[in-house]
């Protein structure tokens, strides 16, 4: 049975095998193979209802993969924008913020590795963290090279 054949249900567990998605991800890109007779928000109800679509394991996955390169509010607007509720976000990025400084310091160290030695390439250090969505607090720490308040 090739992936042209198969049902939403089975488009549906595939596209979760491969890694977790919210619910208005799977609308999205199922809308396009809907058939005639088919019911793509039932079929969502029943994956939800089995726990195959979980937002807490949606935010959580996110965080995890996407939190070692960003900062916490790119890794919230991603969460927003697969359709996550407030609730689900503001859970799953406390973690996030009481790391902020210790990843935003690796993703620098990775990148730069040494302080910078002109005011321009200190702004340059701080454009690139403050682009992967870590606070402006935290850029200025990191670049100073300061540690974080415990």
């Amino acid at each position: 049975m090739g992936f042209d054949t198969l049902s939403l249900k089975g488009r549906a567990l595939r596209l979760l095998a491969q890694r977790e998605h919210s619910r208005l991800e799977l609308e999205r890109k199922l809308a396009a193979h809907v058939a005639e007779g088919d019911d793509l928000a039932a079929t969502l109800d029943e994956l939800e209802a089995k726990n195959f679509i979980n937002p807490e394991r949606v935010a959580q996955s996110l965080a995890y993969r996407r939190g070692s390169k960003l900062g916490t509010a790119r890794v919230v607007q991603e969460m927003r924008s697969k359709g996550l509720d407030d609730d689900t976000v503001r859970a799953a990025t406390q973690e996030l913020r009481a790391t902020e400084w210790q990843r935003a310091h690796a993703v620098w160290r990775q990148r730069f590795g040494a302080p910078a030695e002109t005011p321009q390439d200190r702004l340059k250090q701080m454009r690139f963290l403050a682009s992967r969505g870590f606070s402006g607090d935290v850029v200025r720490k990191v670049v100073a090279g300061q540690q974080p308040e415990e």
